[in-house]
């Protein structure tokens, strides 16, 4: 069939992330290399035969490999409360009363802090770390399908909403940590997948060596969720010309600070020891606080004049942003979670022009790389 314009397909990503080459996919799926490199370019729209071929070779849905790209209603909504300025953002869409409403997903408003629903409750302890719970329903289904993040990048609630809209019946319960905390709870094994974003100067290596460090020996991959600025966030309009770390010593400036193990901190100290600045030289660098959210609202309340976070925060609550570094940000998963039909359910929708779109409203990530595989351990 000659190239439809409104089809759409990540036949590519999906067969790349699962290290096949396109002669791999043509064998299994009993079509010729050239098939599959047509479909890939958009340059042929395959039969519902070969479509379904594809899909079956790959594991997936059709829907996972094939969607039409038309273009999207436009609604007219009342905002629920006032915007700086008439800049872009992101909004959710309610319709109450008989008209749309917009609530801007800006400041804290962008971040959600829910009462989590619990699955139960415990009964009694049964040993130092061990404890008997008493179910509040017998719906071990959810149970099962719930994979576990440990993480700090805001994103990953965006990634776990979007895979829930896409498989109804799989849970993703992302839990807060530091790029080592996240990385020690995997290995503990609290957790599918820790999400984390470490330099290693000595190696010029994101992660791996953090990982081969502390999984001592566990076999582990990781995939890439994307490249992220990382820099200061300042006051709107930078009014005190922040351009450096060195300028944060000359102009006196206080900053908040993230706890040791976690990324922004890392990079914090590893610009100041570049540009040999004391840590005691900058005001306010041990005044710890616990997140990216923490970090926003200290410097839009007053309390800092900046703080290490990333361009989507600064976007967020719309704040000044004096970038410093990129950061691949990466999911480190033992390989032993790697068949579990909840992890690969996940994994997979990480080519999904569903997840795509979040990431790219959202700004200040690269996502051209987006669950590439990176490296073993």
């Amino acid at each position: 069939m000659k190239q439809d314009s409104d089809l759409r397909n990540n036949l590519k990503s999906i067969r790349t992330r699962l290290g096949m080459s396109q002669q791999d996919l043509a064998n299994i799926a009993s079509v010729t290399r050239q098939t599959i490199s047509g479909v890939e370019s958009g340059q042929y729209a395959p039969s519902v035969a070969i479509t379904l071929r594809l899909a079956k070779a790959l594991g997936c849905q059709v829907e996972d490999l094939f969607w039409l790209e038309r273009d999207l209603p436009e609604l007219e909504a009342i905002l629920a409360k006032p915007i700086p300025n008439s800049q872009q953002l992101r909004v959710s869409m309610a319709r109450v009363g008989g008209q749309w409403i917009a609530y801007p997903l800006i400041g804290k408003d962008a971040f959600r802090q829910d009462m989590i629903p619990a699955d139960g409750e415990s009964t009694s302890l049964t040993g130092t770390n061990k404890v008997r719970v008493k179910l509040l329903d017998d719906n071990l289904e959810t149970l099962h399908n719930t994979v576990v993040i440990a993480g700090c990048a805001p994103v990953i609630s965006l990634w776990a909403r979007a895979t829930e809209r896409w498989h109804p019946q799989l849970r993703v319960q992302f839990n807060f940590a530091n790029s080592i905390a996240a990385l020690h709870s995997l290995c503990r094994g609290e957790a599918h997948i820790a999400g984390m974003h470490l330099y290693d100067p000595e190696t010029g290596e994101y992660n791996t060596p953090f990982v081969r460090e502390v999984l001592a020996g566990r076999e582990a991959v990781l995939i890439t969720l994307g490249v992220w600025e990382e820099g200061l966030l300042v006051k709107s309009g930078n009014p005190m010309g922040i351009r450096t770390v060195n300028d944060l010593v000359q102009g006196g400036a206080t900053i908040v600070n993230r706890e040791i193990g976690s990324g922004s901190r890392m990079l914090l100290e590893q610009t100041l020891q570049e540009q040999q600045i004391p840590f005691h030289a900058v005001q306010g660098f041990e005044h710890l606080v616990k997140n990216h959210q923490d970090v926003a609202q200290a410097v839009v309340g007053g309390i800092a004049d900046a703080g290490m976070s990333t361009a989507s925060i600064a976007t967020a609550f719309g704040l000044g942003f004096v970038p410093l570094h990129q950061s691949r940000y990466d999911l480190v998963i033992l390989k032993e979670y790697l068949e579990e039909a909840p992890v690969q359910q996940l994994l997979s929708t990480l080519g999904h022009r569903m997840v795509h779109s979040q990431f790219e409203i959202l700004g200040g990530y690269d996502i051209s790389k987006i669950g590439e595989v990176v490296a073993t351990v």
